[in-house]
């Protein structure tokens, strides 16, 4: 019997190596490189002994369909997120930092679906009291689910894979399962991805909804081989502060919906409950006539959302000023100011400038630069932003401003919110009945030489007064 080879796998992208190093030549990453035994193949499983002639069937592409209507989870939120409830047979990736809330909106979830569902909820991190302790916490504990605490792969597929077994299946985490069939232990990348695959291939067999819990490394993504997330259907992240109540479900993968959508929730006492209007709770805080603040109509995959942009500029104590960035790219913030600085000839030669997005969210699309270029004009000048305006608007480096799309939900969603008023980029013709439908007297921003001019305007009618 020929002895187990021994071979070095990166944890963070999954590449082998010869012999163990410091650091991975694939991904880069440091003390990242593992040592990992691979049990040999049996002699009858290689490919050369096998007569794989017809073992495919090949159909045409225009057969009959055999898809199963979604299953609503009556939490509108997380059924948003998901493209309109979960598809059976999918596969589905959470990840989230430690105590975001990943386990909880889970039990919600399922507490849900196992009132028309057989679901099982399969735990390796906690004691099945644990669990009920959290089941009490929410007022779930009254449900049909079924839990269960294991992490051998080959136990939990026996309770999967039977005709009368679940529906839905939580598997919580994926880094906890292991295949006994490999020596290495579990969370490394030979596990996960195993545990993974054959999790999956029931899934799929069974027409069983799977929702894997991911652990994310200090860099905010999923922990495990990157393959991990081309394996699963769908891939949602769990975002938001500590400090904060809000909680962010986004879409970053979805084969049966949109990319990119958004869940908010809060948290409380009793678990996550929904936010209807997220744009009317971020702005609920918010204090009109203060300089170096205004608002952002961003889009959140296909739903728009007012965010307030905060920014400060104040004097530099050390010899380079700093640019501190909290829910922004950094680099799009130091453009920003460049842009005003050799196109506007606005000086912020020892100055630092902070910016803050409200909330604890995170925006991602270029549309805000028009927002943070007027909230650090405004701190800047300490002149407020004109009162109930929304601003939006992507720049050039031209100084130029550019169109975004979806200015029609923009405007729509700032006037039902009561705003008055908006900067918008150069818009085609034929827009001006937009103003008529949201009742909202807008502006064009062609440039940015126009934004520094109004702030000049009121900065000496402030000054004569």
């Amino acid at each position: 019997m020929a002895k187990p080879t021994r071979r070095y796998v990166c944890q963070d992208c999954g590449a082998a190596h010869a012999k163990w190093s410091g650091q991975c030549d694939a991904c880069g990453a440091w003390n990242s490189v593992i040592e990992e035994q691979v049990l040999p193949s049996l002699p009858g499983n290689s490919l050369k002994n096998k007569n794989i002639k017809g073992a495919i069937e090949l159909m045409p592409l225009s057969g009959p369909l055999d898809w199963s209507p979604r299953n609503m989870t009556e939490i509108e939120e997380f059924d948003r997120v998901l493209g309109g409830g979960l598809v059976p047979g999918s596969a589905v990736l959470i990840g989230g930092d430690p105590g975001i809330g990943k386990s909880t909106i889970l039990l919600q979830v399922i507490s849900k679906l196992s009132r028309t569902l057989n679901c099982v909820y399969i735990t390796g991190e906690e004691a099945l009291d644990q669990v009920r302790t959290r089941g009490q916490r929410l007022g779930v504990d009254g449900s049909s689910t079924f839990i269960a605490s294991a992490t051998n792969i080959r136990d939990i597929i026996s309770c999967l894979d039977v005709p009368s077994g679940p529906k839905v299946a939580v598997i919580d985490s994926i880094q906890t399962m292991y295949v006994d069939t490999l020596s290495s232990s579990p969370g490394t990348v030979s596990q996960v991805r195993a545990a993974a695959q054959e999790l999956i291939r029931v899934a799929k067999n069974r027409g069983i909804a799977l929702l894997l819990v991911g652990h994310v490394t200090k860099e905010g993504t999923i922990a495990g081989p990157r393959v991990l997330e081309h394996m699963v259907d769908t891939v949602l992240y769990f975002e938001g502060e500590r400090g904060h109540q809000f909680r962010i479900l986004r879409s970053v993968k979805n084969r049966f919906g949109a990319t990119d959508e958004i869940g908010v929730f809060e948290m409380t006492q009793t678990g996550l409950s929904e936010v209807k209007n997220p744009s009317e709770l971020f702005l609920g805080d918010r204090i009109n006539n203060i300089a170096g603040t205004c608002v952002f109509g961003g889009m959140e995959g296909t739903r728009p959302l007012l965010i307030e942009i905060q920014a400060l500029v104040a004097p530099s104590p050390f010899g380079t000023p700093r640019r501190a960035v909290i829910g922004w790219d950094a680099g799009r913030l130091a453009m920003v100011a460049a842009v005003l600085e050799a196109r506007c000839n606005i000086s912020f030669s020892g100055k630092d400038i902070f910016l803050n997005v409200a909330g604890g969210l995170k925006i991602s699309e270029p549309g805000a630069d028009l927002a943070v270029a007027t909230a650090i004009l405004s701190a800047l000048y300490n002149v407020p932003a004109p009162d109930n305006c929304v601003i939006f608007g992507e720049i050039g480096l031209s100084a130029e401003v550019r169109a975004i799309s979806h200015t029609d939900a923009r405007i729509k969603e700032a006037a039902k919110l009561g705003f008055k008023s908006a900067f918008i980029p150069p818009q085609k013709s034929g827009f001006n009945k937009i103003n008529d439908i949201a009742g909202i007297n807008y502006r064009e921003i062609y440039d940015l030489s126009i934004l520094v001019k109004i702030f000049n305007e009121q900065t000496s009618s402030t000054a004569l007064i």
